[in-house]
């Protein structure tokens, strides 16, 4: 099958255009589609909640081995043009919501546990992994496909560390799975992109029951990357550069430490210091 053929078609067909601003790039080849379906290990009983189908070539895909596909999309006329498609091709599990992911809930469409699978526009990649890895009803594992920077960041380690891999990691463990050139998407967006699988941690296992107290932590040593964290955590808690250090090297860390030589687990051991 040609994708880029076919998508262009369809979108002729159906006055479909690409909008930039929507991050609307379709995805043209279908080894790339198999490899997300693949890495998202659907079993026959998976509900999923697909973010950004565009033609449906991947809801179909997924439809196969899931019980039921939620597709959600922004786009009043690409989601007419899913329904018909769905109907057409007689694939009887999968819905099309008309709606803005970033302002419903998954739990009127999807009872239980959930798997994500999105292309994301970049632009909402953020507030949308805030949402997701933070709401009571989180999904157990996600397949996202990403700007490769943001999946990079997001995979780091230390001393690479930044606010996003802490936010991530702190909810999730976190894989590249493949990098996917900007070859293979219509139009062809100016960066490469990457498959990244996050496999979520249950509340149960999440590092601290606190959350919010944390990440104001973890925000406070970030606000400077240039200082060290002494200094950070000095201003943002109002206390003194030496008490800041003091606390610092309790947890067995070095004295002129910066935030982004911190892994998760060491942002665990330096709150339990200031809560």
């Amino acid at each position: 099958m040609d994708l880029l053929k076919e998508t262009k078609q369809l979108c002729q067909l159906y006055e479909i255009k690409p909008s930039r601003s929507k991050g609307q790039n379709f995805l043209i080849e279908e080894e790339i589609y198999d490899q997300m379906t693949e890495t998202a290990e659907l079993k026959e009983n998976d509900e999923v909640l697909e973010v950004g189908p565009g033609l449906g070539f991947l809801t179909a895909k997924l439809a196969k081995s899931a019980k039921k596909v939620i597709a959600v999309e922004l786009d009043d006329k690409l989601a007419e043009f899913l329904k018909t498609g769905l109907l057409s091709q007689k694939i009887k599990n999968a819905e099309v919501v008309n709606n803005d992911i970033l302002q419903i809930s998954p739990t009127p469409f999807i009872k239980g546990e959930y798997k994500i699978v999105a292309n994301l526009p970049y632009n909402i990649t953020s507030i949308f992994l805030r949402k997701f890895l933070s709401i009571k009803s989180k999904p157990k594992l996600m397949v996202l496909m990403l700007q490769k920077e943001v999946a990079e960041r997001i995979v780091a380690s230390s001393p690479k560390m930044s606010l996003l891999a802490v936010s991530v990691q702190f909810y999730a463990q976190a894989e590249i799975k493949r990098i996917v050139p900007a070859t293979c998407f219509w139009p062809q967006p100016e960066v490469d992109s990457a498959i990244i699988k996050l496999i979520l941690r249950t509340d149960s296992l999440l590092p601290v029951q606190n959350e919010k107290d944390f990440f104001r932590l973890v925000k406070i040593g970030f606000s400077a990357r240039r200082k060290m964290l002494k200094n950070n955590l000095a201003a943002g808690y109002h206390i003194s550069q030496e008490e800041a250090e003091k606390k610092i090297k309790k947890c067995g860390f070095n004295a002129k430490i910066r935030a982004q030589e911190l892994s998760v687990d060491d942002w665990v051991k330096l709150f339990g210091e200031f809560i």
